[in-house]
């Protein structure tokens, strides 16, 4: 006798829930046209300056390797730039303004004539942001979330640029003893709205403003991972873009059994999927050719 065969149906909720539909913004650039976020999530490639960077086996040496770098991105499917100049890993040692802008400002300025994307610096510090903006770059990446160097809103305000706003606490050295939790997103909600309110106060419209949870910053594993499932849910309740970078970072290390920073392009893969089905705008991503084919692939499957 046949087995019965048995009709497996989903609820049309559970459809609904499970890819929530990503709200489209068109954030201004100074002197470009502006950045269009929604209709796919973009993918922006990381060019690390710092010789201390958790994530590269090579660090860039000189300013015109940055730049094959950052043109060989843009080939690859990038559709931003972020240069930095200072590692922010935990434990890492700040460097002082001076020493960022000799490692930001020539590869921002060799590459404002060459790249057809939008450049990003990714620094905290007011000056390197004024100076980045001057030599090219439209967009200005705060991993402290204005809490470091509040000045920074009023150089991006003055430059008409966008402001990444990132959720973090504490320095480079403390972040994870900061990493306490009652809820994690109602938490990095409301110090990311305290983030923006900074920010519109010094003159930065709420149109040109994006943010970062901080997957991976003052965060233990449990809590970046609670982010990037909740993603939907931290999206709706700011009404911003959302940045998510969760790039060889070392909150999958456990899951990848001890993999090192280099090793864990398939963990990225797998947090770039959740990304983009829960709604990110933005992902911020080390291996540019490869992330962009795990884009496309989860953009198609969000349209299924």
């Amino acid at each position: 006798m046949r087995e019965r065969e048995h009709a497996f149906i989903i609820p049309n909720s559970l459809i609904l829930n499970y890819v929530i539909p990503r709200q489209s913004y068109a954030v201004p650039l100074p002197g470009k046209p502006p950045l269009l976020v929604g209709e796919r999530c973009l993918v922006m490639g990381i060019l690390n300056l710092t010789p201390d960077s958790f994530a590269e086996e090579v660090p860039v040496r000189d300013a015109a390797a940055a730049v094959d770098a950052a043109l060989r991105m843009e080939a690859d499917g990038a559709d931003l730039i972020d240069v930095g100049g200072e590692s922010t890993r935990p434990g890492a040692e700040p460097v002082t303004a001076a020493e960022e802008l000799a490692r930001v400002i020539p590869v921002i300025t060799a590459l404002a004539g060459k790249l057809r994307v939008p450049i990003s610096v990714d620094t905290y510090k007011s000056d390197v942001a004024r100076a980045a903006l001057a030599a090219g770059a439209s967009i200005v990446n705060d991993i402290s979330g204005l809490r470091r160097d509040p000045a920074l809103a009023r150089e991006a305000a003055a430059a008409g640029a966008a402001l990444v706003l990132m959720h973090t606490r504490g320095s480079s050295a403390s972040m994870y003893a900061e990493a306490v939790y009652g809820d994690v997103v109602s938490e990095v909600v409301a110090e990311l709205r305290e983030s923006m309110r900074l920010a519109i106060a010094a003159g930065v419209p709420i149109e040109r403003l994006i943010v970062d949870p901080g997957v991976g910053f003052a965060k233990r594993a449990v809590h970046s991972y609670g982010v990037l499932a909740r993603l939907p849910e931290l999206a709706a309740a700011l009404d911003r873009p959302v940045l998510v970078g969760p790039s060889r970072k070392s909150f999958m290390r456990e899951a990848l059994g001890g993999a090192a920073a280099t090793e864990r392009d398939w963990g990225t893969a797998a947090a770039v999927t959740a990304a983009v089905l829960g709604g990110a705008h933005i992902v911020r991503v080390h291996a540019v050719a490869e992330m962009a084919q795990v884009v496309r692939v989860a953009e198609e499957i969000r349209r299924a």
